[in-house]
């Protein structure tokens, strides 16, 4: 199978009620259907400055904005494959770069002692490490069921439930547990990911279901709701499981 590394496209956020949630799915049938990999848990690693400087710029809702993160399918084992990903954001268009490699690697390839340098991406990548140096801050979890069009498999639509994070351990090798991210006013968070213009059978659904676009986003939650605050450490006992 053919691995995507890079992807230029418009995102939407959407916070769901369960209800809502089940209204979409079962009119969104003659549309889409299951992607390849259909129910998965998704880990990530989200890196930072000493200071939080990407995610304070990101809450400031910037022209452009930009992170990098490790993110995994399940939680990896010692030889199994990750993906770095260093994602930006400009003019409303999200522009998504990534590289595949095992995750015993990862340290060692944004700490420059790596020799691989991956190709371009890869120099990208290490470029914006070697400007803001930045560090593994926060663990980032979800669960997510996710579908594609029929007609253009290029739309995407996911929807992430038991949001969870911490900021001990951080490492992906070491659990998905985490301690629960509220949904503003919802569930379950929906995205639609989309290339062009939203197709009108999707757009008239939206409606149908009373869902409204939000700027919600998982790290920015946690950095505001937590981090900001000072709030406790999260230990294993202040944690819940997938």
């Amino acid at each position: 199978m053919t691995i995507q590394s890079c992807f230029e496209r418009y995102e939407k956020k959407y916070c769901l009620s369960i209800r809502q949630q089940r209204f979409l799915i079962e009119r969104m049938r003659p549309h889409t259907k299951k992607d390849e990999y259909g129910e998965y848990t998704i880990c990530n690693i989200y890196y930072d400055t000493d200071d939080w400087r990407l995610i304070r710029s990101s809450i400031d809702k910037p022209v452009y904005k930009e992170k990098l993160r490790v993110r995994s399918y399940g939680v990896p084992e010692e030889g199994d494959r990750v993906f770095v990903e260093l994602k930006k954001k400009f003019d409303g268009i999200v522009y998504k770069r990534r590289i595949t490699m095992p995750v015993c690697e990862v340290d060692g390839f944004l700490s420059g002692r790596s020799g691989d340098d991956f190709g371009q991406i890869g120099r990208e990548v290490r470029y914006f490490q070697s400007f803001y140096r930045t560090a593994p801050k926060v663990f980032i979890g979800y669960d997510r069921l996710a579908f594609a069009g029929i007609d253009d498999p290029r739309l995407r639509i996911t929807f992430d439930t038991n949001l969870r994070w911490r900021d001990t351990d951080v490492d992906l090798r070491l659990g998905d547990r985490g301690a629960p991210i509220a949904l503003p006013g919802g569930e379950v968070l929906m995205e639609v990911k989309i290339p062009g213009a939203c197709p009108l059978w999707l757009s008239r659904l939206l409606s149908e279901a009373g869902a409204f676009p939000t700027s919600f986003s998982k790290y920015g939650a946690c950095y505001s709701g937590s981090i900001l605050r000072a709030g406790p450490t999260i230990s294993k006992e202040d944690t819940c499981c997938a």
